[in-house]
């Protein structure tokens, strides 16, 4: 029986521990936290929480706008102004839900026969774990390894963060009040989400960017919709500029700029990035090479540069995505146990910006094809054309399809909508079985829905009359 040791319980150890498990291998876990991981505890479903309440907050803003309200309101006449947050409360629930995700994992587990280890755990070469608990040490001889050991957020010198003012995205859960003025360092995709969701919630949010528009990493055209939506919501957005440190003055923080302004708010949520969790745990000294960032270098099926040891998750610099994490792990234990696998393929991942509106991409990008040789066939919808959101009262947004000239093949799409998360999934099935833009427009969507954009996108992409001449309008 083959034996397989995997360091850290997030989606990319849990997901390879039960393939392992299925495939006839004597797996043990070990995690120093809890199942789960930071994707569970601390990051994914603690934040989309967070976010789902702040949905409801925003739909009922647009209450209004569709002929309801209150007889007995708040401040105002608004629906809004007649709800009140309890923090403490929704906290509380964010938290209940991550423990209630991390024991489900753990049963999961324990059925499919899987030994779990809370302890911590280093390498002792390339095929020995050495684990540290209250038992002290315990060295296993094991015939292949998997890392997951994940990303802990990035913190500057001059900003340290204390859990109570100045915060990191592991940290705001900790909050029993609303804060009366937040300030958001880092204008990424964290970033975006935490200042959406507070702004949401009714908190007076201050959002600094180093970058001339939110989500620099993201489709352009999309980031745009969103930067607009925040700064008619009120939201202060302080663009090209960079913090230099964070401090605290009795109950309030002080967040310094590049150029020396100081902004003042009573709360600071630090969204700088993270860093690989690759020191101090054997991996040089095993001979893994690392990247100059420090994270973990992996092929196609997950290996490391020692054919015994794998790697999968946030801890590689892949895809900070769960269901990549996920899915790098299920490929690791795939090869490394002899069954059948296809090497990781990253254009067909679909992601998502859990924002209001969302923005979910998947494949080819804006970006690449403004810089590729092809002519990409392109079309852009905007909802404010779409029926259903007439009726749902959404006025912004729109749907971006990317094809193949000659071929028509779709390569890619965005989608910013509300719940974009859905709808990505028809561009992700087309983009992963190479589907045409006539086969995409030829299947039926439902009357009236948010769905029929993406398939009239790809009805206007229709090749068939000027096969060499692809659409590259935008409307």
């Amino acid at each position: 029986m083959t034996r397989v040791v995997i360091i850290g319980g997030g989606p990319g150890g849990y997901e390879a521990a039960l393939v392992a498990a299925q495939l006839g291998a004597e797996v043990t876990l070990v995690e120093r936290t809890g199942l789960g991981g930071a994707a569970v505890l601390t990051d994914c479903v603690p934040s989309k929480t967070l976010i789902a309440t702040s949905e409801v907050m925003t739909t009922i803003e647009r209450a209004g706008e569709l002929g309801l309200k209150v007889t007995a309101s708040g401040e105002d006449d608004s629906i809004a102004s007649s709800v009140e947050v309890d923090l403490e409360q929704v906290n509380r629930r964010v938290l209940d839900l991550a423990r209630a995700q991390s024991e489900s994992i753990a049963a999961q587990l324990e059925r499919a026969g899987v030994e779990y280890i809370q302890a911590e755990a280093r390498l002792d070469g390339p095929t020995t774990v050495v684990i540290v608990g209250e038992q002290g040490e315990q060295r296993i001889e094991t015939d292949i390894i998997l890392l997951a050991t994940g990303t802990t957020p990035r913190e500057l010198e001059t900003a340290k963060c204390d859990g109570e003012r100045i915060l990191n995205w592991k940290q705001v859960y900790n909050l029993t009040e609303l804060p009366e003025k937040l300030i958001v360092v880092g204008s990424g995709v964290t970033g975006a989400e935490f200042a959406n969701a507070y702004d949401a919630l009714g908190v007076d949010v201050v959002l600094v960017s180093s970058r001339s528009q939110v989500l620099p990493g993201e489709d352009q055209d999309a980031a745009a919709v969103l930067q607009d939506v925040f700064e008619r919501r009120g939201m202060e957005i302080m663009s090209e500029c960079r913090a230099n440190a964070a401090r605290r003055e009795g109950d309030e923080v002080v967040v310094t700029l590049e150029d020396g302004r100081e902004i003042r708010g009573s709360h600071c949520l630090m969204a700088v990035g993270s860093i690989p969790n690759t020191q101090g745990i054997g991996l040089e000294e095993a001979g893994i090479e690392l990247s100059k960032s420090g994270h973990i270098v992996v092929d196609k099926v997950s290996r490391t540069s020692q054919r015994t040891v794998y790697a999968a998750g946030d801890v590689t610099g892949v895809f900070a995505l769960a269901s990549v994490a996920a899915m790098q792990g299920r490929i690791a234990m795939w090869h490394a146990l002899g069954d059948a696998v296809a090497p990781l393929n990253l254009k067909s991942v679909s992601s998502n910006v859990f924002t209001a509106p969302e923005i979910a991409t998947v494949g080819m990008t804006q970006k690449q094809v403004d810089e590729g040789d092809l002519r990409i066939g392109t079309k852009t919808l905007q909802l404010a054309g779409n029926p259903r959101a007439k009726m749902q009262g959404v006025n912004e947004g729109f749907v971006k399809v990317f094809c193949l000239p000659v071929t028509g093949i779709i390569v890619g799409g965005v989608v910013v909508a509300p719940h974009a998360s859905e709808l990505i999934h028809s561009l992700s099935l087309a983009v992963a079985e190479k589907i045409t833009v006539d086969q995409f427009s030829h299947d039926f969507t439902v009357y009236p829905s948010m769905s029929g954009s993406i398939a009239e996108a790809a009805r206007q992409l229709h090749l068939h009359d000027h096969p060499e001449k692809p659409s590259k309008t935008q409307v």
